[in-house]
């Protein structure tokens, strides 16, 4: 009786929520596929694009995954995971976002009855890693090489890699188009790792058709002033001079860079970082020197990298080791602005591709677009194996996986029976996407991915037939560390939230939370008084 009447003990503060046990396991699990749900028909060539409007009024219209998980702003704890591996994707590999959400969610759904039915989730998290160690390596033995090419046969191939991309993107109807001119910057800027030395300028008009690239740098014509248009607007072999100050009368400012040329030379040719006067431009103007103030930092940096110049903090002994050149320069109009480009720079470790379009929107996505092919075609040259993709790849693993599950004795047969169940999504989520009967297409790839010859291996879903096809002959490739990644991200995420069997959620963080957004909203509309001060007391 003595044991009913003790008190409770309180560890926690009050109004501290803890949820624990099988039911927090299931609801965590339960977010994460609602998560997955609403990428889940971005995926693929077919897939529908979303439409997010943020507090700010800002609107994205977009298909990459890690944009629209950054963009919805998840407060669920288990679900911010998977906003997290969208992220490392995206920074690892550039592609294959959505294919990560979706397949962390599809691991986590097919666990989940094992999990109701009492099975420990430690077993379940030792057989999916066991699964996944398994997957990559039959990924490894199922890539292709394309090592050992021609330059030619490079290209094309790498094009080939960067039109699957695209395919799935707003811009997938011009493809081969945006395809070759990826490449083309890729190969341009050759071992450097450096992304920003590709430059993506957009310039609202006229059609896609209409971008186009420069081998070397471009950026709109910045600020200036009087005496500008009486400056000459073309040079051959101009003589290029960086530097790091500004050329007003009032200053000694640095961070300017300037492009002078040495007056001895017949085409000199200069710009600065900050503002050049106007007394300055008309005296450069008056000597056939072309001058322009307050370039961009990374242009700036870009430049130096093209024309093999050195940004300088004086103009003092400037010596001809630090003058950069390029074969032509000029100012060119386009669209509503007016461009400097500088081409055929001897170093030629840069590239800008100029992007036109109708609506801001379409530029932004277009954008996002080809930072993804990019970053594919920089992974393929570096790790230059590529798989068949269109679900090809993760139908053979999920066939090979059923196929060893055979041979293990005990639960763990299950699960990773389940985990290969899991990697069907991709193909089916392909086949719902295009409008086709998943459940039929899906037949005739197991069929066909069953057959003891192995010529199945490569047989992928046609998105334009709706019937399966060879991905490989159809050139729909994508490099093998796109999979790899997507599959040992997607695993380590289903992992951790699986491990997962207490979530606390402490009352003080939640009410300094709510004190900041009040104060935010306050701000402004004398809303200061929410946070409780006294007439008297200083603004903090």
């Amino acid at each position: 009786m003595s044991t009913m009447m003790q008190p409770q003990i309180i560890l926690l503060k009050e109004g501290t929520d803890t949820s624990q046990g099988k039911a927090q396991l299931v609801s965590n699990i339960n977010a994460v596929m609602a998560v997955a749900d609403v990428v889940r028909t971005t995926l693929g060539p077919r897939g529908m694009d979303k439409l997010i409007h943020d507090d700010k009024g800002n609107t994205t219209i977009s298909n990459d995954g890690a944009t629209i998980m950054k963009l919805l702003d998840i407060v669920h704890p288990a679900a911010k995971i998977l906003v997290d591996i969208a992220k490392s994707q995206d920074s690892e590999v550039g592609d294959g976002t959505t294919t990560v959400v979706l397949l962390a969610g599809e691991f986590l759904k097919e666990a989940k009855p094992f999990i109701e039915d009492g099975v420990h989730p430690q077993n379940l998290i030792r057989s999916y890693r066991t699964a996944s160690y398994l997957a990559i390596e039959k990924i490894k033995e199922l890539a292709v090489s394309i090592e050992g090419k021609s330059l030619e046969e490079k290209r094309s191939l790498l094009a080939k890699c960067a039109a699957t991309t695209l395919s799935s993107k707003l811009i997938g109807g011009e493809k081969e188009f945006f395809a070759s001119m990826v490449v083309d910057s890729v190969l341009a800027i050759g071992n450097d790792d450096r992304l920003n030395m590709i430059g993506i300028k957009k310039v609202p008009g006229g059609t896609m058709r209409d971008s186009f690239l420069v081998n070397g740098v471009a950026f709109k014509k910045t600020f200036s002033y009087a005496g500008f248009e009486q400056q000459p607007k073309k040079f051959e072999n101009p003589k290029i001079l960086l530097l790091n100050i500004e050329l007003e009368l009032k200053s000694e400012k640095e961070n300017a860079e300037i492009r002078l040329s040495d007056p001895l030379q017949v085409e000199p040719k200069l710009l600065s970082r900050l503002a050049i006067g106007d007394l300055g431009t008309q005296y450069f103007a008056d000597r056939d020197i072309f001058c322009a103030g307050r370039v961009a930092e990374e242009d700036l940096q870009r430049v130096a990298a093209a024309t093999g110049g050195t940004v300088q903090t004086s103009v003092n002994n400037v010596i001809d080791e630090v003058l950069g050149s390029c074969e032509i320069f000029e100012e060119k109009q386009v669209g509503n602005e007016r461009f400097n480009i500088f081409s055929g720079c001897p170093s030629g470790q840069t590239a800008t591709i100029v992007l036109r379009g109708g609506a801001d929107q379409f530029i932004e996505e277009a954008e996002r677009s080809l930072h993804d092919a990019i970053m594919i075609v920089r992974r393929a040259m570096k790790n230059s194996t590529v798989v068949a993709g269109g679900g090809a790849i993760d139908m053979e693993i999920s066939r090979y996986l059923r196929q060893h599950a055979r041979t293990i004795a005990g639960k763990s047969q299950l699960f990773i029976n389940s985990y290969a169940k899991a990697l069907e999504v991709i193909p089916r989520q392909l086949c719902d996407n295009a409008g086709f009967d998943a459940t039929d297409v899906l037949n005739k790839l197991r069929q066909k991915h069953a057959l003891a010859s192995g010529e199945g291996a490569l047989y992928g879903v046609d998105i334009n037939t709706g019937g399966i096809a060879d991905s490989y002959a159809n050139f729909v490739w994508e490099p093998a560390v796109v999979k790899i990644n997507a599959i040992n991200a997607a695993t380590e995420a289903a992992c951790l939230i699986l491990s997962v069997d207490e979530t606390v959620k402490n009352p003080k963080s939640e009410s300094a939370q709510g004190e900041a957004a009040a104060s935010a909203m306050g701000r402004g509309r004398g809303g200061g008084a929410l946070r409780g001060r006294g007439r008297g007391m200083r603004r903090r």
